[in-house]
């Protein structure tokens, strides 16, 4: 139950409350906006609820960037003369009780799409204005509501290319509203919980050095990362977007995630330095990654069973080798392979992992070691600091041929030809498994063929020092590929 104390709501000054989630930040925030339009106070409100009340819990690594995305946010609130108010337990009990003790008038939110969010809001909405207050919702997350991008039928797209076509047929997506200059803040805010009482950061032990020196959370830090990658990355997006030894990728996922910018913003600030520069290639293959997360959201919106269940049904019957010693070195990263073992690793220390690298990561755990895309999808979930539901869910399936548009399963990523093409002088391995950083660029990928007199002069004992294989890659590809064929068999 939340803690609040009696607030001495006055008719004349009835508060409208703005529920903050997913949309951390103050400048295109529409909910914001409407509570002000209303002219009454405004009291921002965050709840923080128990483990699994909203479906799957907020990973680890996900708490640790929304305690400093809540306290960027409750910063900027305070100085612009509305601070926001921290709240602990169930949304549907905390909002209607703050709503009587403070004499509301209005709440106003902005829509999440996942389906335990979907369900809570509904019945929510109804019991608030059952309350008589006034309630309304907006979207501040995505480009286009999942219901207005149909098919010609009036279904929902499964296939990307045509998903995006239709998305630009509806034209530029409406243009971000600005920041409030000053908020009206309610004056008699109940009192609340501290950011401390929240426990969302590592303490025994604090192993989250690697996400402080890698992360800035907060609506400026990504307002200022959005500017660096238009300055220094977009230009070259096309062409080393998929190099995870440069840096070619935006690193926006978790400011996006958390609502600290939107993807309206993100859209025209790219379409403006296209005006600017009158470059074209690596603009339009960054917003088709915008697209990208565009379907996913649309697709766990319209099918909801996504993060839990194949989309693909043939695939329940997929004959998956569950093996814990199997998972746990694919975690630790230490299955011998250096590409995949950099990313394990650059996901434990950062919290994030680059987007070729996921692929490849997650290729391997499914294929060639049979592992069920299940525990992968709830590994990332764990350990990213942009572990978003929708994104992942969508993108373990793609990577399993399992899920919509999915990559065929025969797909199935050479973490050693990958290695050499995407990372061809191995830096990327070398930063996150420095016990390999010796060996030349020829052997990084496949240490295994070095010679024995490299390895030593190189201080390497293979199987000590670093893991040999854990599976031949042809026999795991063979096995991979001789299980797709019984499940389709089974289920023809």
């Amino acid at each position: 139950m939340a803690r609040i104390r009696r607030g001495a709501g006055v008719d004349d000054a009835r508060p409208a409350l703005v529920w903050f989630r997913h949309d951390l930040r103050l400048a295109d925030n529409p909910a914001l906006l409407a509570a002000i339009a209303t002219g009454r106070p405004v009291l921002p409100v965050h709840v923080m609820e128990p483990p699994g009340t909203q479906g799957l819990a907020p990973g680890a690594a996900a708490r640790w960037w929304l305690h400093g995305s809540l306290a960027a946010l409750g910063q900027d609130l305070a100085a612009h003369g509305a601070p926001l108010l921290l709240l602990e337990g169930r949304a549907a009990d905390v909002l209607p009780d703050l709503a009587r003790r403070t004499g509301a008038a209005s709440i106003h939110w902005n829509r999440c799409y996942e389906p335990a969010a979907i369900a809570r809001d509904t019945a929510l909405k109804a019991s608030l204005r059952a309350m008589g207050l006034d309630v309304s919702s907006h979207n501040a997350a995505l480009l286009f509501e999942p219901w207005i991008i149909r098919t010609g039928q009036d279904q929902p797209f499964k296939v990307f290319s045509p998903f995006w076509r239709a998305c630009l047929a509806q034209g530029e997506p409406l243009a971000p509203l600005p920041a409030p200059r000053r908020i009206n803040g309610f004056r008699d805010a109940p009192a609340g919980s501290t950011l401390a009482d929240l426990r969302l950061l590592p303490v025994a032990p604090d192993w989250a050095a690697g996400l402080r020196e890698a992360w800035s959370p907060g609506e400026r830090a990504a307002r200022a990362r959005l500017a660096r990658f238009l300055e220094d990355g977009l230009a070259g997006y096309a062409e080393l977007r998929d190099r995870p030894d440069l840096p070619g990728s935006s690193r926006l996922s978790p400011h996006l995630h958390f609502g600290e910018i939107g993807p309206r913003q993100v859209w025209h600030a790219v379409r403006g330095w296209t005006l600017a520069t009158g470059e074209e290639a690596g603009a339009e293959a960054f917003l088709r990654e915008l697209g990208w997360r565009e379907f996913s959201h649309h697709l766990l919106h319209q099918f909801p069973e996504l993060p839990e269940r194949s989309f693909r049904p043939e695939f329940d019957q997929f004959p998956w080798a569950a093996d814990e010693a199997l998972l746990i070195a694919w975690q630790r990263g230490r299955t011998g392979y250096p590409l995949v073992d950099a990313g394990m690793r650059e996901l434990w220390r950062t919290g994030w992992m680059h987007n070729r690298v996921r692929m490849i990561a997650a290729s391997f755990l499914v294929k060639h070691l049979l592992q069920p895309w299940l525990a992968g999808a709830a590994w990332f979930m764990d350990t990213l600091v942009d572990a978003d539901l929708a994104n992942n869910s969508a993108g373990w399936q793609w990577v399993a041929g399992s899920g919509a548009d999915a990559a065929p399963y025969f797909r199935v990523f050479n973490p050693v030809l990958q290695g050499e093409r995407f990372d061809p002088d191995g830096n990327y391995v070398r930063r996150f498994v420095p016990e390999l950083a010796a060996l030349p660029a020829s052997h990084i990928h496949k240490p295994w063929t070095a010679p024995p007199s490299m390895l030593a002069e190189c201080g390497i004992r293979l199987g000590h020092h670093y893991p040999a294989p854990i599976v031949p890659l042809e026999a795991g590809r063979q096995r991979a590929l001789s299980a797709y064929r019984s499940m389709t068999r089974e289920s023809a």
